[in-house]
């Protein structure tokens, strides 16, 4: 004999909203947003009418949620929507920002903009030639010098670096990733003082403050990729008797390329926007 058991309902998935209910419930408080909004309040306005989606929406979601699904998946879906409407809120700003840019600039961006100078124009006319010729240039000296600096510190660090010195390279490059690059433009507008005379100011001295700043990011990328290499790499190439020297030129260096490449990059990224530091070192 079988007996039946009456089986109650989980109360966790006794019931569930339709995706469509949350589109449609939405749609609804919009509309009666914009009811209000034109009727009550003399005129229609977006966010105004937004705002007053919102306020109508969110209790009217939470009630519709609790009478199906009840109250711990109606306090779920209330944070979610509260979370949301944070999210776009906070994206206000950036699309506003964005949408004023590319609405008031997009015309202007033609072959003009591209191949003509600002240099003693007055009045319309004019581009950025003059900008991206500046940017490439005190960006790509500054490469040249920061790079092959940072390569060859990561380098000693992880193959050859004991003791004190080592210690000693470590800490500067931790205080130089910190320091703020207001501070690097100081530097190389008071050591192309010192060396060329005051009032020095160039393009060079700017690219100098830059690679103030791109050194300890490039030292640091390169070192943590270089002691990811395996030392069975290492060892291998030891007992086929190449020297130290060879194996980091032609095994170690050659894994880790891609990362390095990488943090090069991001190392230009990361002052290729610096203003503060040129305004001072190159005028």
């Amino acid at each position: 004999m079988t007996t039946l058991t009456e089986t109650r309902p989980n109360p966790l998935t006794a019931g569930q909203l339709p995706n469509v209910a949350s589109w449609a419930t939405l749609a609804g408080a919009a509309l009666v947003g914009a009811l209000i909004d034109s009727t009550a309040l003399d005129g229609f306005d977006p966010g105004t009418t937004v705002f007053l989606g919102a306020v109508i929406y969110l209790p009217a979601i939470y009630l519709l949620s609790r009478s199906v699904e009840g109250r711990r998946r109606a306090t779920d879906r209330l944070a979610t929507n509260l979370v949301a409407g944070a999210f776009l809120l906070a994206l206000l700003p950036l699309v506003s920002v964005l949408w004023a840019s590319l609405s008031g600039g997009l015309p202007r961006f033609d072959a003009t903009f591209f191949t003509w100078s600002m240099r003693n124009v007055i009045g319309d006319g004019g581009g950025a030639l003059h900008a991206i010729y500046g940017t490439l240039f005190v960006t790509g000296i500054a490469t040249l010098i920061s790079v092959p600096i940072g390569l060859m510190t990561a380098v000693y660090l992880v193959e050859y670096g004991r003791g004190a010195l080592a210690r000693g390279i470590t800490f500067f490059v931790d205080v130089m990733t910190g320091i703020p690059s207001i501070v690097a433009g100081l530097f190389a507008y008071a050591l192309m003082a010192i060396v060329f005379g005051p009032g020095t100011i160039n393009g060079f001295s700017g690219s100098l403050a830059l690679s103030v700043l791109m050194i300890p990011i490039v030292v640091r990328a390169t070192e943590e990729l270089l002691r990811i290499v395996p030392n069975e790499l290492r060892e291998a190439s030891y007992a086929l008797g190449v020297p130290k020297w060879r194996t980091i030129v032609s095994v170690v260096l050659p894994t880790s390329l891609s990362g390095i490449v990488s943090g090069v990059i991001l190392a230009i990224a990361r002052i290729i926007g610096e203003t503060a530091p040129l305004m001072i070192a190159a005028g």
